[in-house]
């Protein structure tokens, strides 16, 4: 499975990420949207329940790390 981000579909407009380069909530919490169902994608992990059945989930705290990585890199993004 190639995991794709979903700016080669539908890009962000540029005036979304220009406020959310300078600190715009609602902007930045509609980037955060965009991207959620690649984060969901890249932070699923495979368990196993009591009977060793394996089930995917989503690892919650690697979600919020690379929500917060995500934040961290667009506030210190340089809009032209």
């Amino acid at each position: 499975m190639v995991k794709t981000s979903p700016s080669r579909k539908n890009p962000l407009p540029f005036p979304v990420i220009a406020a959310a380069a300078g600190g715009n909530i609602d902007a930045i919490n509609a980037v955060l949207k965009h991207y959620e169902g690649y984060i969901a994608v890249l932070s699923t992990r495979r368990s196993y329940d009591r009977n060793g059945i394996p089930f995917l989930c989503v690892d919650e705290e690697l979600r919020r790390r690379l929500e917060t990585k995500l934040i961290t890199k667009i506030l210190t993004f340089k809009v032209a």
